[in-house]
């Protein structure tokens, strides 16, 4: 299967969904954005491939975002998309490319949703969150 991760080794929700996809025994094309960022085109198609508009896609919690007046309502998606390739840390992460669709994998195990095989075994995120049981199946969170 054809797995593309937009992957920050720094993050941890990014760390943990590449973990999730190699669990499912695939070994997915990375492309850390920081180093080698995607074309304002393709990162535009990432962002309508997975239904979201450019204001969800970048991180308003970075201090850049801040930094550059990004927040101002009159700055339209050119210019939003113009900042994020410029600066790659504004885009959020990770974006997950499969045959079965693209998503923002916010929180990580919705990179389960994508995926076709079944896991291979026990798996939990970095903060010990089980995520997947001894069986290989999806665990529930307990609300």
């Amino acid at each position: 299967m054809n797995i593309t991760i937009y992957h920050n080794p720094k993050c941890g929700t990014s760390r943990n969904t590449l973990a999730l996809i190699r669990n499912a025994g695939i070994e997915p094309e990375v492309i850390e954005y920081l180093k080698h960022p995607p074309t304002t085109a393709t990162l535009a198609q990432l962002i309508a491939d997975a239904g979201l508009t450019v204001r969800d896609a970048i991180r308003q919690k970075e201090t850049l975002y801040a930094e550059l007046g990004l927040h101002k309502d009159e700055l339209q998606d050119a210019d939003l998309l113009a900042a994020m390739q410029a600066h790659p840390m504004l885009i959020n992460r990770p974006f997950v490319v499969t045959p079965n669709g693209t998503r923002l994998c916010r929180p990580s195990e919705l990179v389960l949703d994508m995926l076709p095989l079944t896991q291979k075994g026990p798996f939990a995120k970095e903060d010990g969150e089980v995520v997947i049981n001894a069986e290989g199946q999806r665990v529930t969170p307990s609300v």
